[in-house]
């Protein structure tokens, strides 16, 4: 049990006054949250906050526990940043990423970092599957938010944007849709978690509300390579990721839709992931540091 993992969910709960709020900030489930403070008090044998649907207020035990604790994870990571200062980068480094992101993002930058830290050994996993840092010896994983769990320590390191396009061929044929309501009369290529079995959301901020958009799919698939090929060759609109949509829309193989739409597409959001803080050594720090810069 990550006992330093579950303090610091309960100090954010505690900080930011609701489960809902300090998920967000965690880049976590509400749920996983919830989980989590469960199993401090089960840890624990007390009751730490009474929460209601409408409410939650500490108890007096919980009020004791977090004086007593609040200063931890600052306390932690002025420890790994002295511990960091002290030792240059280098060894072996395990990177886990999905598939997509790997190919156009992290790849092409991978020379640049052997440059910039020559003793550092990179080993890269390019795969959709749920990966385990303890037992395939992973030392950081990029992830997408869907794939976050409350085993992880996770760093948000950037938000690209996601693109709706479809070929000149196909739009010439199907018309081009002004609306997101639209999208249901029109031809989608939708992507499949591997992990799960969801379908990626279409989700649009529309009056300052996320809204997934009907779909009507026509084709499916779990790779996202397959999506943009299939929308290159005019079977339909696909929702990319900006590093995938943008090449193909400057060649002009895919046109961007919605542009002028009050209906703004939410980001993808990109965590730096490790399973603890004592994992966030000079190398992890010195990748991620870079990643951010990169991007």
């Amino acid at each position: 049990m990550d006992v330093l993992g579950l303090i610091s969910n309960f100090i954010r709960v505690v900080e930011h006054g609701s489960i809902a709020a300090a998920a967000r900030g965690k880049g976590m489930s509400p749920a996983a949250v919830s989980q989590s403070l469960s199993r401090l008090e089960t840890h624990l044998g007390v009751r730490l906050i009474s929460r209601t649907t409408r409410s939650m207020t500490l108890t007096e035990s919980g009020k004791r526990y977090f004086e007593k604790v609040r200063h931890i994870p600052h306390d932690i990571d002025l420890a790994s940043q002295a511990a960091a200062l002290e030792t240059k980068p280098q060894g072996p480094l395990c990177i886990a990423t999905t598939a997509a992101f790997g190919r156009y993002v992290i790849a092409p930058l991978m020379p640049a970092f052997k440059a910039s830290f020559p003793d550092i050994d990179v080993e890269l996993i390019s795969t959709d599957r749920n990966v385990d840092h303890r037992l395939e010896g992973i030392d950081v994983s990029i992830r997408i938010e869907a794939q976050l769990n409350d085993q992880l320590i996770a760093r948000k390191i950037a938000s690209l944007p996601f693109i709706f396009c479809a070929a000149p061929a196909y739009l010439a044929r199907a018309g081009i849709p002004q609306t997101p309501e639209e999208l249901s009369r029109h031809a989608c290529l939708v992507f499949r978690y591997p992990t799960d079995g969801r379908f990626l959301p279409w989700t649009f901020k529309i009056n300052g509300q996320p809204v997934n958009a009907k779909l009507n799919p026509q084709f499916i698939s779990d790779d996202i390579d397959i999506i943009a090929k299939i929308a290159e060759n005019g079977g339909g609109i696909a929702r990319l990721a900006s590093f995938i949509a943008q090449p193909l829309i400057d060649s002009g193989r895919l046109m961007p839709l919605f542009c002028d739409s009050d209906a703004e597409s939410l980001p993808m959001n990109i965590y730096a992931c490790v399973n603890e803080r004592s994992a966030l050594n000079s190398k992890v720090r010195a990748f991620i540091e870079f990643l951010e810069t990169g991007m």
